[in-house]
């Protein structure tokens, strides 16, 4: 009786299962279907369900996490061990070879004492700089000038160097209590020494309130090359030598030179103190930049 009511069932339920391989997909997609509409109608019912069946699943899923995670945390410990052994061999390479520079430059250090002891070398002054804030641009067609928030109680002198960003910008021409007037570069009034760099050529920066000073008295028919550096040469002891300024361009059929630091969009500047004789530096101001 057993027997054959078993074979009854499984007679029955071979078609059945039959038939639902073949639909299955088609099932699924119904199901699918049939649970968006759902949710549609009914949000707050699919939320809970959903809700519901990832709190039963999240503890089965962090068991099931837990081996990959330290598989994963292991590898990652290897990896970091290895990384570690190559820097750590790196870093041995590294301080011997700084080492060696140390010595270099301790052997070095002392010959230059030596030798600066039998020149009777005199070292530079020590630079000391004010970093202040443009608060004025009163410029015009026939002046080119800045105003800043640095004075005399600040400790700025007259003749001090203006910088920005790479290079030199001016110098300071006038001194108050509470601020100060920068005389830039392009005005008509500035005259600065300059050395060009590769061809080593000597000439004066020479403003014209354009954008772009003219390089001025140069040997007759030198050349020079374009994008070639403009810096201070140090002559008339108004700047020390090596101050960046522009660089050459040949445009326009006379040489002029491209300010390092746009003029128009200063906000900052530095008013370093070199160290200059004060006589010097004021002497090297013209009256006319006082204007």
């Amino acid at each position: 009786m057993k027997t054959r009511n078993g074979g009854t069932v499984v007679r029955i339920a071979a078609p059945l299962w039959a038939l639902l391989n073949r639909f299955y997909f088609l099932l699924l997609i119904v199901a699918a279907v049939a649970l968006m509409v759902f949710g549609r109608v009914d949000a707050v019912v699919v939320d809970h369900a959903r809700a519901r069946v990832t709190d039963a699943f999240a503890p089965v899923l962090d068991v099931l996490s837990r081996p990959a995670a330290a598989a994963a945390d292991v590898i990652e410990s290897i990896r970091q061990l290895a990384r570690i052994h190559g820097e750590n061999q790196r870093l041995r390479e590294e301080n011997a070879r700084l080492l060696q520079w140390q010595q270099a430059a301790l052997r070095l250090d002392a010959e230059n004492r030596s030798l600066r002891s039998l020149l009777a070398y005199r070292p530079d002054p020590a630079v000391s700089f004010i970093t202040a804030r443009v608060i004025a641009d009163p410029g015009s067609a026939f002046l080119h000038t800045l105003v800043v928030t640095a004075g005399r109680r600040d400790g700025v002198k007259r003749g001090q160097a203006a910088m920005a960003g790479q290079g030199l910008v001016g110098r300071v021409v006038q001194v108050g209590e509470w601020s100060s007037r920068i005389l830039l570069m392009t005005d008509i009034n500035a005259r600065i020494p300059v050395v060009l760099e590769t061809s080593r050529r000597r000439a004066m920066l020479a403003g014209d309130n354009t954008e772009r000073p003219r390089l001025m008295y140069m040997q007759r028919g030198a050349e020079v090359i374009e994008g070639e550096r403009v810096f201070t040469s140090g002559h008339g002891g108004l700047f020390p030598p090596g101050l960046p300024m522009g660089m050459v361009t040949t445009g326009g059929g006379e040489p002029r030179v491209v300010p390092m630091v746009d003029l128009t969009r200063i906000e900052h500047v530095q008013l370093v103190d070199f160290g200059i004789p004060g006589g010097l530096a004021a002497e090297a101001v013209q009256p006319g930049a006082m204007q």
